[in-house]
Parts: C-alpha cells; structure tokens; sequence
C-alpha cells in the first residue's frame, strides 16, 4: 500500500501545465455544447421522456471528452458540436424557447414566492432577475470540476492537464481560481439588493458569516482526519500538510466582511487589484516566495506555508468576481456604481427608490462593459508574463490576472450566446396599479431564457454535488489502483461516474439540500 501511495504522489506531481491558448480551446468545448443546446431549444420541440439523457449528452459528455480523449484535439471536438448548431439555425426559430422543466418556476417571482403583479413594492425591491448565463457558466464550472477531480487519477486524463507543481497553467489550476472568482460573483447579491448592508456594524455580519462557514470549516477538518487515517494519497504541495481548499472557501466570506468599509469607499476591481499586487509584493520582496519554495515544513505554519501564504490572492480573486457581480447582476452596469456614489455623498442623497434591482437588464451595455474588463486582465496578464510565470502554488498576481481573464470572457461568451439564441427588447409599458395612468415600467419582449434544466439543478445543490464527488473519488481510488487502468476502462468508470453524479442532481432539482 505504502508502494502504490508514492507511486501515485508521484503520478500527481511534478507537473509543468500546458498553455493558456489550449486550456481556453478545452474550455470552449463548454461554450459549443451550449450552442448546440441552445440551438436545438430554439428550434426543436422538446426531447419528451428521453429530456434528461440528451441533455447528459450534449452537456456534460463533451467536457468528459474535453479532458480525456479530445484533450490533445479539443477544438475538434468543438467543431463536432458546432457543425450540427449552424445546421439547425437553417430552421426558423419557434415562437419561443422550448419549455424546460426549469421554466415551471415563475422567473420574475418575489422572494416569497408571489409573482410580480401581485408582489408589494418591498419585494421588487429586494428582488434580482435570474440571470441564466450566470447559472450555465457556475454549473458548468462545477462540472468540469467534479469530473477532473477523479478523471485526474486515470491515465486517460493528460498529464498536462493536472495541477502544476509551481510554476505553469493547467485546466485543474483555473478550476482552484475558478471556484474561487464563482463564489465572489454570487457574494454580490446581498450588497445589490442593500448595499447599506455593506455600512451594517462589521462585527453582527462576521459572527453571521461566520456561522454560516462552521460547516465548510469542518469538513476541511474532517478531510483531513480521513486522508491521514486511509493513508490516501495526498499531493502536500497543493496547500500544505493539513490545509486544503475547504478551508480557504470558508475563510474568504469571512475576509470579504472585514473590507466591506473599504468596498464602500473605492472601485471593487481596484480594490481587489491592490490585494493581488500587495500579495505578489509580499511573495517578491518580502520573503514569503523564498519561504514558501525551500523552508522545512518544522511546525504547524511551515507545515501548511502553501494554503497559509496563498490565501491573500485568493481575497484577490475573490474580490474580483464581486467586482463582476456588481456588473452583471444588477438591471445595468453602473448600477452599483451610483448607489455607491449616493450612498457616499450622504443619507440626504440617497433614496434606495430610486435603484429597482428587478428592472431589466440592459444586456447590451453589460456585454460592452464584459468586453472591457476582458481586454484590460488578458493585456495586463500578458503584460505581467513577460517577467513573471503563472504559480497556484502561490496564487500570485500572474495566476490571479489569469482567473479574472479568463473567467470574464468565458461570462461574457455565455452571456453572448444567450443573447444570439433568446434576444429580448425591452419596451416602456404603462403601470396597471397606477389609476392616474401616467406612470411607466421598462417591459421585456422576447422568447423567455431560462439554463438548461440539467445545469440549473447542478448548480442548485453545487456544494453538496462537490461533497458528493469527492466522496465517490476517495471510494474508486481506495478500491481501484486508478493509476494502472486502462483508456478503455476508464473512459466506462468515468462514464458512469459523471452519470451518477448528474443523476443525483436531477432527482433532487426541485429541492435545494442545502441554503448557505
């Protein structure tokens, strides 16, 4: 056992990474699998019993592929999902996208459920529109996570692809930041409904958040009880001895908390561009990089020196999804910005009825900002390659430019693509309630857009699915030798196992298991 636990160290270790270009080419492959999906919604009725199996095919079996068999030739793979999508949009479209069973929830419900027309003005306000793009990218992200995080053990899975030792990129780096720059996106949603939240007393919101993160905190715990107790396999340079990605997920609402004045004062994006470049001073001239590549692990800080000194870019990444969500979630691009403005400039300036979140977004405008923020992190991150390579490891500014680049545009890709596919004009329509007749309200005309019912139940019990696999993961490799199977073999566990997990998922779409 002891032979088979350094042999598949080893088997993990020491990797270099591949290039940017190539793991955007096989993160594209999600992009096309969405194309084709939302061609075939546009202009195919409804699959009927047979829904959940070509959803599976379409949407999860190429990021399988992508990563496995394809991950030499991925934009083949792409072209084989396009090719079919150009072919479909001969068809005219339907009257509207095909009814989904995600669809059967009112979209434009209050919190409480009511809809709308019958919700009372304190619930619109406190109410955001869904933004499907937004659940298609997380729920893609956390596939292409949860099916990594085994297919990594097999062979099949290129070497290329796995996390790097330090320096170098990789698909299973991005996934770390990913995640990361996802739940910063989502934290945005409490400071856009209310962002007098962001002036609440700091200290009721940190034991709030902070109750809420007990749970994480001990699974990081119980992650690493059960890996020193089996004797698992376990790759120390990721985080450290006892460290790992449970409890940098759990500490960083807790951080995001502690800048909420700061967040206030200044531009998000620059806020979190300032941590990024103060780690990367601490990692270049403050010793950290020098401690954390050659100090004995001694003690309990050496011992855990990667999760301990990359957690500062994390905040980084972290902060720059909120940044994003700021961008993306509210009816416009700028509206955060003026609440931001008003709120500084004084209680007599600010009236929260002037900023309706539940008003519709002006996607175009989003789109253009995207497309902004894009071109700024790839300019600055080829800018900064120059003289200093991407690190995990260290999460330094390089890796952190990375994450924001590369998560931006891929948004912005899912957004595009349900603008193209389900376009919607907005129009001025008079106000029913309003007796006098004068007052007007911004209306949505259009097919409906809603994510493909298997990625809105993924994403509706992300956390648990992500539990789930890593459960599953540990089971297959105490009870195969994963590093011995072959291509053939694999391909049939991986199968299977992505089913199981999407399976899981769908039987449990209308209920949320649980509610951080």
């Amino acid at each position: 056992m002891n032979d088979y636990k350094a042999s598949k160290e080893a088997f993990v270790s020491g990797m270099t990474g591949s290039t940017v270009f190539h793991v955007n080419m096989i993160s594209g492959v999600a992009l096309s699998s969405i194309a084709l999906h939302s061609a075939l919604r546009s202009r195919v009725q409804a699959f009927g019993p047979a829904y959940f199996l070509a959803e599976f095919v379409i949407l999860a079996m190429p990021l399988l592929l992508s990563m496995t068999l394809f991950a030499e030739a991925p934009g083949a793979l792409s072209l084989l999902l396009l090719v079919p999508m150009l072919v479909l949009l001969l068809l005219p479209p339907l009257e509207r996208g095909t009814p989904l069973p995600a669809e059967g929830r009112d979209e434009l419900a209050s919190p409480d459920g009511r809809s709308r027309a019958e919700a009372s003005p304190t619930h619109l306000s406190q109410s955001l529109r869904p933004l499907p793009a937004l659940t298609t990218y997380r729920a893609h992200m956390m596939l292409m996570t949860v099916l990594s995080i085994l297919a990594v053990d097999f062979p099949v899975f290129p070497r290329f692809l796995a996390k790097c030792e330090t320096y170098g990129v990789s698909l299973m780096d991005i996934g770390v930041g990913s995640f990361v720059f996802s739940q910063g996106v989502v934290s945005a949603i409490p400071i856009i409904k209310d962002i007098s939240y962001l002036q609440a007393p700091v200290l009721p919101k940190l034991k709030s958040v902070s109750r809420k993160m007990i749970p994480i905190i001990v699974l990081g715990i119980l992650r690493v009880v059960l890996v020193k107790g089996t004797e698992y396999p376990e790759h120390v340079t990721e985080y450290g001895v006892h460290w790992n990605f449970f409890l940098t997920l759990a500490l960083l609402p807790i951080i995001e908390v502690l800048l909420h004045p700061i967040i206030l004062r200044i531009p998000i994006a620059l806020l979190g561009l300032w941590i990024g470049v103060l780690h990367q001073f601490a990692l270049s001239s403050g010793g950290m990089k020098d401690f954390l590549l050659n100090a004995p692990r001694s003690n309990i800080i050496s011992a855990n020196k990667e999760g301990l000194l990359s957690l500062l870019g994390y905040v980084s990444i972290h902060i720059l999804g909120l940044s994003l969500g700021t961008v993306i979630l509210p009816p416009s691009p700028s509206f955060f910005r003026k609440q931001q403005q008003q709120l500084l400039d004084g209680p007599s300036s600010y009236r929260s009825s002037k900023f309706d979140p539940s008003a519709p977004r002006q996607n175009a405008k989003i789109v253009i900002e995207l497309l902004s923020y894009s071109v700024i992190w790839w300019m600055l991150l080829a800018f900064v390659r120059l003289g200093l390579e991407v690190s995990r490891r260290m999460a330094n500014i390089s890796y952190v430019l990375w994450v924001a680049a590369y998560n931006t545009s891929f948004i912005l890709g899912y957004i595009f693509l349900d603008m193209m596919f389900f376009p919607t004009r907005t129009s001025k329509i008079r106000d029913p309630t309003d007796p006098s007749g004068k007052r007007l309200l911004i209306g949505e005309k259009g097919p409906k857009s809603s994510a493909p019912a298997l990625l809105e139940a993924i994403n509706k019990n992300a956390f648990i699915l992500f539990l789930l696999s890593n459960v599953a993961t540990g089971l297959i490799n105490l009870n195969i030798q994963t590093m011995f199977v072959g291509n053939m073999k694999a391909m049939c566990i991986l199968c299977a196992y992505s089913m199981g997990m999407c399976v899981f998922a769908w039987l449990f779409r209308r209920k949320r298991l649980w509610k951080m």
